[in-house]
């Protein structure tokens, strides 16, 4: 059985410039096919704008509010709302200026950097 806890994770910066901390992936636990991870984008600052080839993305929002764009379609979200990003579609996600995003992110192949492309 492999539980660990949020606390206990080291944060570190990913290359679109998220701070996360792993929950479970290939680090830490023995994943296979996913991986879990807490984001977090500081007020006002956005992610740079990226993709990935292989892994397919699920955001869900814990705390703050923001700008989701994928593909060129820009919508707000907000704590509670869940987000699909397909393999292969550019996205990125900024927070409002008042307050910081804090959001879970679920990778399918488990998250790798050299998984995220840039224009």
């Amino acid at each position: 059985m492999t539980i660990l806890n949020l606390a206990d994770q080291s944060p570190f910066t990913t290359k679109d410039g998220s701070t996360i901390r792993s929950i479970l992936d290939r680090t830490n636990a023995p994943v296979q096919n996913q991986s879990l991870a807490e984001a977090r984008v500081p007020a006002g600052a956005a992610t740079q704008r990226h993709y990935h080839r292989l892994a397919e993305e699920f955001y869900f929002i814990l705390e703050g509010r923001g700008q989701m764009e994928i593909d060129g379609e820009s919508r707000s979200v907000g704590s509670g709302d869940a987000i699909l990003i397909p393999p292969g579609a550019w996205h990125t996600i900024r927070a409002d200026a008042a307050q910081p995003l804090r959001f879970l992110c679920c990778c399918a192949p488990p998250y790798a950097h050299d998984d995220t492309f840039f224009e």
